[in-house]
């Protein structure tokens, strides 16, 4: 079994990641029809039209950059180089842990980086300023973000010495997972509480878009939910008093119009704002 998954990831076609990015955002986009978590007033399609033509930019960026991806993942690999070099496991336990650990590196510690760090953070500002979030959502990244986020996949797979067929069953795994927990759904509990152990869901991942800080300062995690929970940035709300968006840009112009957006990094920093009172959610 897991040969055959390692062979598949070895050949994967363009096609085929294609076909797992777009079937993900198909099969979730008619689960968001039956079981909606909010509905919202705007247009679907023209928000999706926003977050679409940032999902071609980050494809564009990968495109581009794969080269220098593939050039460090061969070098780990000819130097026996790399953390997962270091103890020899079962094919399916090496498969395992590093997929665990490139979802650590080269997802959930930018994410706490770009929050913490403000010139990352400004790029990171347009995935927050989505104010009706579903699985499009999952790829609305600033061209800046996505060299950001793809420089951290190449420093995570040179520490781990992770081979290719490895970081591209992670960046799979991961786009579908991250199409799932942005989804505009509502996960029975039952589901939830034996899914949540393991995975993130849209149950735990949807505070993270509230709004105000320190709910978007949650739940950072993208893959696996356990790293959250060793970090203590897990927290659990009521859902249905989320307000998505970002409140230093809730002005239309901020969020959804392209160019504004695009420009939105190199312009001044707008300081978190300070309320009176806290929220209870």
């Amino acid at each position: 079994m897991i040969e055959s998954i390692i062979q598949y990831f070895t050949h994967i076609s363009s096609a085929h990641r294609t076909l797992l990015l777009v079937g993900g955002l198909t099969f979730f986009s008619l689960l968001e029809s039956a079981v909606p978590l909010f509905s919202f007033d705007n247009s679907r399609w023209k928000h999706a039209g926003v977050n679409i033509f940032f999902t071609l930019t980050t494809i564009l960026v990968n495109f581009f950059l794969a080269f220098l991806l593939i050039l460090s993942s061969d070098w780990v690999i000819d130097q026996n180089y790399g953390l997962l070099q270091l103890v020899e496991m079962p094919l399916w336990l090496y498969a395992l842990v590093g997929v665990v650990l490139l979802d650590f590196l080269g997802a959930w510690v930018p994410h706490w980086v770009q929050h913490h760090v403000t010139w990352m953070w400004k790029f990171h500002v347009i995935h927050h300023t989505d104010q009706n979030i579903n699985a499009t959502s999952a790829n609305r990244h600033h061209p800046g973000e996505s060299i950001i986020r793809f420089a951290f996949t190449i420093m995570a797979a040179v520490i781990l010495g992770a081979p290719m067929w490895m970081v591209l069953l992670y960046q799979s795994l991961s786009a579908v997972l991250s199409q799932f927990n942005h989804a505009n759904v509502v996960l029975p509990v039952a589901i939830d509480q034996v899914l949540n152990k393991i995975i993130c869901t849209p149950n735990m991942h949807h505070v993270h878009h509230h709004y105000r800080q320190p709910y978007s300062d949650t739940n950072y995690g993208n893959i696996f939910s356990f790293w959250d929970r060793i970090f203590s940035t897990y927290i659990a709300v009521d859902n249905s008093k989320l307000k998505y968006g970002l409140d230093t840009h809730m002005d239309v112009p901020n969020n959804r119009n392209i160019i504004t957006m695009l420009m939105s990094p190199f312009r001044p920093y707008r300081p978190e704002i300070k309320y009176k009172n806290s929220e209870n959610l």
